[in-house]
């Protein structure tokens, strides 16, 4: 048996969607979606709930048919050669789909198994997957005593069992406390500096912050922005210089400072901090340096750019965390002929 199944890469580029469109009857849930993500980088998948990422995942896993455009992943055509994605990726879904009558290692040597691997390999690897996402200790119970933030670690670790090129993850740190979450980014980081490629769905935009090169932001089913993180927060307005005084007798005094200076201070008593519009760390410092001579003591003086949550108001008019409608993708298809149609978050064909 092989100890790995995995097809390499032919393609510059490890994903690839090409004008994909998804219709549901009469609801156009993905309409003309491209993109490209280089092989070894992180794509943020962002938009509000019902935006169409979900539908753009299954539609790039073989899990529902494009009603038009194609994608491929490592090299590989999801409708000409789905076998070959299947085996060249992995896939984390919404909710976690382990078997709950199995222990933590029970389930992950059964998916090696399916993949064909090698069982001394399955062995080291499961022992690693444990260790890496703090389960070892409940590696011989049974899943279904786990908690909930267990099960999605579980489920993270068995989606990696096969060391897959190309890793799609649909929100994967959904039901995580902080710091779970914060210990999955840095599996993450991990993954992608030994040269794996991540699509991520998410809508903790902190975490596309953190993992993401670029950003790939869906509207109804539309592409409506992409770039760095740093190109989309740039398009949504510019940096702020953000002075916080000590005492809040001197905003006022601190206000007639800086306005010869600025060209419009908005002024939070509450926070006892003063914005203006920045122009740059130069700017910063000759406003510093005023304060510097004054005596008014400040607590702290910064640049603030604006957050990935000022990109979602600028680009989608509502905040992320607003939802929208439910994604049809959410729910099981019918009359759908596409292969390998399923409701299963995880495809383990060989």
């Amino acid at each position: 048996m092989a100890v790995a199944t995995v097809i390499p890469m032919t393609s510059a580029h490890a994903i690839e969607a090409e004008h994909l469109v998804k219709h549901f009857g009469d609801t156009v849930a993905v309409d003309d979606v491209s993109f490209v993500v280089p092989q070894g980088t992180v794509l943020g998948l962002l938009g509000p709930n019902g935006a169409g990422k979900t539908t753009t995942v299954r539609m790039m896993t073989t899990l529902t048919a494009p009603t038009a455009g194609t994608a491929r992943v490592a090299g590989h055509d999801v409708l000409t050669d789905p076998r070959s994605v299947r085996r060249s990726m992995g896939l984390t879904g919404q909710a976690a789909t382990v078997d709950e009558l199995l222990t933590g290692r029970e389930n992950l040597r059964l998916i090696g198994q399916l993949y064909g691997l090698d069982s001394r390999y399955i062995k080291r690897a499961s022992d690693d997957l444990l260790e890496r996402f703090s389960l070892a200790d409940a590696g011989d119970r049974i899943a279904k005593t786990y908690s909930g933030g267990m099960r999605r670690r579980l489920d993270l670790a068995v989606s990696l069992i096969a060391t897959p090129p190309v890793l799609f993850l649909d929100e994967p740190t959904t039901g995580l406390d902080p710091r779970s979450r914060v210990e999955l980014w840095d599996v993450l980081r991990e993954l992608v500096a030994d040269g794996t490629t991540l699509l991520l769905t998410t809508q903790y935009l902190e975490e596309a912050d953190q993992l993401a090169d670029n950003i790939v932001v869906i509207d109804r089913g539309t592409v409506i922005a992409e770039g760095t993180p740093l190109e989309l927060k740039d398009q949504s307005g510019a940096a702020a210089l953000v002075v916080t005084v000590s005492q809040a007798r001197d905003l006022e005094a601190a206000e007639a400072l800086m306005r010869p200076h600025v060209r419009e201070v908005h002024v939070d008593a509450g926070a006892r901090q003063l914005t203006a519009p920045a122009e740059g760390l130069g700017h910063m410092t000759r406003v510093a340096a005023i304060f510097d001579e004054s005596g008014i003591v400040l607590d702290d003086i910064g640049l603030k750019r604006p957050s990935l949550d000022d990109v979602f108001l600028h680009l989608t008019g509502h905040r992320a965390e607003e939802r929208g409608a439910a994604d049809p993708a959410t729910a099981p298809e019918t009359g759908d002929a596409g292969a390998g149609d399923t409701d299963h978050s995880r495809e383990t064909v060989r």
